[in-house]
């Protein structure tokens, strides 16, 4: 399993359209193979700032299924113009403890 993890930061003032665009755009996530879930939480100290987490099962999945989908073209259309600046994109492997 791959965690996806992406701090958004949101123009001022579209928080709300933001929130309710991502609702949208999750069924187009979740839609796809080798998703397993995702999860978006808003900073409580800095507004506008978001965490989005999204597991997969593989690396691939991700860059590779998901970017190269029609549905990728349409997230970016939700959700992109909200964004300043554009988002770092981090994946991370669960270490055994």
């Amino acid at each position: 399993m791959i965690l996806e993890a992406v701090i958004l930061h949101v123009k001022p003032g579209l928080e709300s359209d933001f929130e309710a665009s991502f609702k949208k755009a999750s069924s187009l996530i979740s839609s796809i193979n080798g998703y397993l879930s995702h999860e978006l939480h808003k900073c409580i100290e800095v507004k506008g700032k978001y965490l989005l987490l999204v597991k997969w099962e593989n690396l691939e999945a991700h860059t590779v299924v998901f970017r190269g989908s029609a549905e990728f073209q349409e997230w970016k259309k939700l959700l992109h113009h909200f964004y300043d600046p554009s988002p770092i994109v981090e994946h991370f492997e669960e270490i055994e403890i």
